[in-house]
Parts: C-alpha cells; structure tokens; sequence
C-alpha cells in the first residue's frame, strides 16, 4: 500500500515505519502502554493471540494486538455464508484486532494508523502459522461509535458488515 503524504515530517514518519512483533521481554512494556494509552485501559486478550508494534527508528508510535475471533458474529457469518457447522471448523482462520492504539499526541501523523495496519495485515498470517500452526485468512474488528470513525480500517480496505449486540465474546 502506497500513501501519498503531503507533509516530509510525517511522510518521513510513515515511509519508514515498521511493524513487528514484541518479543517476549517487552510484552510486559507493551501491556502497561495498552493499558495507560488505549480508551479500554485494558490489555487483556483471549485466545491465541500476537502482539506487534510498530516502530519508527525504534520509538513505539503504535500498538496492536491480535486475538481469537468473537465466537458468534451474526454479520460476519452471514456476510461469509457459514452456517454452524462451517464456522465451528472454520473459525480459528479467523483473528480480530482486539487492540489498536496509537501513541503520541492526538492528530500527529495522521496517515500512521492506516500505514501501520497496512503493514501488520502483510505480516499477520504467516506469524500466526509460525506460531499456531495454521494460517489467518480473515480479519475482524469492533469500532466503538462512540469514540471512533474506523477511518484507518476504511482506508486499509476493511468492510462494515454490521453491529454487534452486546460487548462480551459471545
């Protein structure tokens, strides 16, 4: 995926932004982040799950965190075609952007979220086979109305496909 940003400052910030996976010693640091910086102030995830950041000449610029799939979805589902069966042996194709935070100030850079998935969803499937033993063929995420646009998942190409009714797992 290629931006066209008109500002250098942050067209230098986003050119050379890279996504990675935390290492195990700094999960703790991510976690803390997470959870001093995301709106949930929680950094608990369910399930298998990835924690990556994406880091420009090594300072942490953002934080995401990939998870099991919600067990029910209805939109999801009926967007895919599943019937029960179909999504109990499909479903840990699936993972969901649980956690999506950005650090710094409000409005700075901001085509860095866009980019920043752009370049985890390139990685993403084969750290999960590294990992799990099997691949990721689609992806999910929840936006909160209330707080958020989901503009950076509009321009990475992801697609509404309904509301959920509730905010459990299940």
């Amino acid at each position: 995926m290629r931006l066209v940003v008109t500002d250098p400052a942050e067209a230098a910030v986003v050119d050379q932004l890279q996504v990675r996976l935390v290492r195990p010693e700094a999960e703790g640091e991510w976690n803390r982040l997470m959870a001093e910086n995301h709106y949930l102030k929680k950094a608990q995830m369910v399930g298998e799950q990835l924690r990556y950041v994406a880091e420009y000449r090594g300072q942490w610029m953002a934080l995401l965190g990939w998870s099991a799939a919600a067990y029910h979805l209805k939109g999801r589902d009926g967007e895919i075609g599943w019937d029960e069966n179909q999504r109990r042996a499909r479903l840990h194709l699936v993972a969901n952007n649980a956690r999506f935070c950005r650090l710094g100030a409000a409005g700075q850079y901001p085509n860095l979220a866009s980019r920043a998935l752009a370049l985890n969803l390139e990685r993403l499937s084969e750290d999960w086979r590294a990992k799990y033993g099997h691949p990721i063929v689609l992806v999910e995420s929840f936006v909160d109305r209330e707080w958020f646009r989901g503009t950076a998942y509009k321009a990475t190409g992801w697609k509404a496909v309904g509301t959920t009714a509730g905010f459990k797992r299940v």
